[in-house]
């Protein structure tokens, strides 16, 4: 891990649910026009980082423990911690079954987690067992400084009686109205979270919301993300749409597809 990783990055840009998707379409049809005669055509997506194993998804106890031996030496080759590979290979399957045309690659979590957090090691963090990670990631205040947004914490303004301003939270960096939308309890049986996981919609309970501080349930959530915002994300538009919308910026795409692309070599 560096200094140079700077946690909030994907979250600064996510003003909630409705606006980054909006920005993306914008994004895409952009892209679009950059792409006419004499210019050169949209890179293609990262691959996806091979099949991965079939797993259970209902209610038996440590289901990423499935993936642990396809994810071994992956993360000795890619020098990812062992706990969060599982938790991207795991969010992979339960997207592809319940999103089958998005085509999300764990590569693509990896790259953005990779960005983020390295990987939930930033400031000396780590995941524990059951995928928490601890000391908890933060990014910084979203004031409006630094050419950030200005993105109020409703909930802890309402605690706290004064302005409190947003925080990006955990190793994929979610603001906590993206979280209070897309947040997930990736330790869940399927079923229960069939209806959000098919469809853009929450969670129907908040003991199913997840947090965003484990890395199973960030990286379910930032998938389904991902998949609501890129739609098949085995073109090269919707991957390009898909994480403009998570960092609407296109310093922050290059970061990205060069960390997914590393982990598919």
């Amino acid at each position: 891990m560096t200094n140079s990783y700077v946690p909030g990055t994907g979250g600064r840009a996510l003003g909630g649910a409705r606006l980054p998707l909006f920005i993306a379409a914008v994004a895409l049809t952009v892209a679009g026009c950059a792409a006419g005669p004499g210019r050169a055509p949209e890179p293609a997506p990262p691959g996806s980082g091979g099949p991965i194993p079939k797993i259970r998804l209902d209610t038996m106890d440590n289901k990423l423990d499935q993936l642990r031996e396809w994810a071994r030496p992956r993360a000795d080759k890619d020098g990812i911690p062992l706990r969060a590979l599982e938790a991207y290979g795991y969010a992979t399957v339960v997207l592809a079954k319940a999103q089958p045309g998005c085509h999300l690659g764990w590569t693509t979590l990896a790259g953005i987690a990779r960005v983020e957090s390295d990987h939930a090691r930033f400031g000396g963090a780590t995941i524990a067992a059951d995928g928490l990670v601890q000391p908890p990631i933060r990014g910084v205040a979203l004031n409006g400084t630094g050419g950030n947004a200005v993105i109020l914490d409703p909930a802890s303004t309402a605690r706290a009686g004064r302005t409190v301003y947003a925080r990006a939270m955990g190793p994929f960096q979610f603001i906590p109205d993206s979280w209070k939308h897309w947040g997930v309890r990736a330790g869940a049986d399927y079923r229960a979270l069939a209806d959000a996981l098919e469809t853009a919609k929450p969670v129907a309970t908040g003991d199913l919301s997840g947090n965003p501080d484990n890395i199973d349930d960030a990286a379910l959530a930032a998938g389904r993300y991902l998949c609501a915002a890129g739609g098949d994300l085995a073109t090269a538009p919707g991957w390009r749409q898909a994480i403009l919308a998570y960092n609407h910026s296109s310093v922050y795409v290059s970061q990205v597809r060069t960390a997914a692309t590393g982990y598919d070599a």
